[in-house]
């Protein structure tokens, strides 16, 4: 009888654990899901259902999955929700699940093949747990975390109850077939150094990993976007530009829904692909371009430009694109309560109008230290009163007297379409 379970114990770990070349994957979050939906499924009483997932699915994570819950904001309630509202899906995907060490062969062998490409390549450990819907792969530092409903879904799973904007997923990525192209997307990842939130970066972040998990495999990009950029190249390049220095366009370009005005998610995908082909294509010695693209620094601004510009995929260089786009930038024209640098400003409640040179959207705010600090900026009231013509903005500021003030109007502040203002520095002195 010791021996019968000893063989089912070893049998259960090697169906959620591989380690090959130094490969870590493992994948026991799956069972521990399974164990949990089946109690849950069978208890109406949401406070034992809570309880089940609980001691057998949260209480008994990997690192992988307690990663996924943090960087993904999943709660309890995610989980369950997700359960209850949709059977014949879970239904369907249970034996992908339960069967994912039949992918890690494939995994493995191309990982290795990023590892013959990148040989700086440092360890990182794959984890497939199941998610609430909210990502198909991510990482934390050096953990790779797959969402299993997700990302080992096929054409026998049955999405008919999932939401509406979450069903192209499913159609358009085939996601099972392309999960060895998706853990080495992320696996470059894990090597990247840290993101700047700017569309051009966030585009060549997902640019990279994309580019270079599909040349060293020699497998095609899963997201149509790929495809669609290059026959429609012109025409996005020109909304790329237009949008470029607009932050509230950001998510038109990537990890949206569809919400840009070509109705495909994730051109910004293609934008960075295209990017780092064009390097990779030029580039006489092919092992220092994979390296150099890993290894890009996204805080300096130089090293981005000197590859965007190199390629020669935008019409116009980054400097001469963000010259035009400063000259449609509106400015701080006029500030009343005193003029600014004025060194004989009455203390006490004081009430501020900044005007501009043109109608802002008269919703975004944004008012900040200056170089100084928290120590030299007043207090300065949240409420904001806008003009009826959204040319002003009003608010007040308690001063104390004999004290130096210093505070920036920033570029949260924007136009309609998302243009934003010109950072404008208030500085000043009370008197005694």
């Amino acid at each position: 009888m010791k021996n019968i379970f000893l063989i089912s114990f070893l049998i259960f770990t090697i169906s959620s654990y591989s380690q090959t070349d130094n490969q870590k994957i493992i994948s026991t979050d799956i069972d521990h899901f399974w164990n949990a939906y089946d109690k849950i499924i069978t208890e109406k009483d949401s406070a034992k259902q809570y309880g089940f997932l609980k001691e057998l699915y949260i209480d008994k994570a990997t690192p992988g999955l307690k990663s996924l819950i943090e960087v993904r904001n999943y709660t309890s309630k995610n989980f369950i929700d997700a359960i209850n509202k949709c059977p014949k899906f879970w239904n369907s995907i249970r034996s992908n699940t339960l069967n994912a060490k039949e992918v890690y062969p494939e995994i493995e062998a191309d990982i290795n093949k990023l590892k013959e490409a990148y040989p700086d390549l440092k360890p990182s450990v794959i984890y497939f747990s199941v998610g609430a819907f909210r990502t198909n792969g991510t990482i934390q530092n050096d953990r790779i975390l797959i969402g299993s409903e997700l990302s080992l879904a096929d054409e026998t799973t049955i999405i008919d109850e999932l939401p509406e904007w979450r069903q192209p997923f499913y159609k358009e990525y085939e996601p099972k077939k392309n999960i060895a192209l998706l853990c080495t997307h992320e696996y470059v990842h894990t090597q990247q150094k840290e993101l700047v939130e700017n569309l051009l970066s966030m585009c060549l972040y997902e640019g990279v990993a994309e580019f270079i998990s599909c040349k060293v495999t020699g497998k095609n990009s899963s997201s149509p976007a790929i495809q669609f950029g290059k026959n429609n190249q012109q025409k996005i390049i020109s909304q790329f530009i237009s949008d470029l220095y607009s932050i509230s366009n950001n998510y038109n370009w990537l990890w949206g829904e569809n919400k840009n005005s070509l109705k495909i998610r994730d051109l910004g995908y293609y934008i960075g692909y295209e990017i780092c082909e064009r390097y990779y294509n030029s580039s006489k010695d092919k092992a220092k371009a994979i390296k150099k693209l890993i290894e890009l620094d996204y805080h300096n601004e130089k090293e981005i430009g000197q590859i965007v510009d190199a390629t020669k995929l935008f019409p116009k260089s980054l400097k001469e694109i963000h010259q035009d786009y400063e000259k449609q930038q509106p400015t701080v024209i006029a500030i009343s309560g005193f003029k600014n640098g004025s060194q004989k400003v009455k203390p006490g409640l004081t009430e501020i109008t900044i005007t501009f040179s043109e109608p802002l959207n008269g919703r975004s705010t944004g008012i900040d230290f200056g170089p100084l600090g928290e120590k030299f900026c007043p207090k300065i009231s949240p409420e904001r009163i806008w003009s009826s013509d959204y040319k002003s903005c009003t608010f007040k500021v308690d001063l104390n007297p004999d004290q130096k003030y210093q505070f920036l109007i920033t570029n949260s502040f924007r136009k309609q379409n998302g243009t934003r203002l010109k950072p404008y520095l208030i500085e000043f002195k009370t008197t005694k």
